[in-house]
């Protein structure tokens, strides 16, 4: 599900975050998902969006795409918001699923 509230990210930011978790760590999106999106059987995840409220990723379960939103812990208004929540979530999904982080999400 997409926000209908007006994100306060331009679609340049947009793009940027999103080129850049599916780029650079595809693998902290997908443990992001298995854990916190609820999707543990999830083979494969990428990041399709992101706003104030939370980010949306599409998630292969069974062969088969499956949109899928994950809210932030918080409202977020500025980028650099952006990374620290998702490296809040990626601990928190680490933890969940009880695996090490992998200590690549400093950037």
């Amino acid at each position: 599900m997409i926000s209908s509230a007006p994100s306060p990210f331009p679609p340049e930011t947009v793009q940027a975050v999103t080129a850049h978790m599916n780029d650079d760590h595809p693998a902290e999106t997908l443990v992001i998902c298995r854990a916190l999106g609820g999707c543990p059987e999830a083979t494969s995840a990428r990041m399709t969006g992101v706003d104030g409220e939370g980010g949306d990723y599409v998630v292969t379960v069974n062969g088969a795409e499956t949109p899928l939103r994950i809210p932030w812990a918080r409202p977020l208004t500025e980028r650099a918001q952006i990374r620290q929540e998702v490296v809040r979530m990626y601990r928190e999904a680490c933890g969940r699923l009880d695996i090490p982080p992998s200590g690549e999400t400093g950037h």
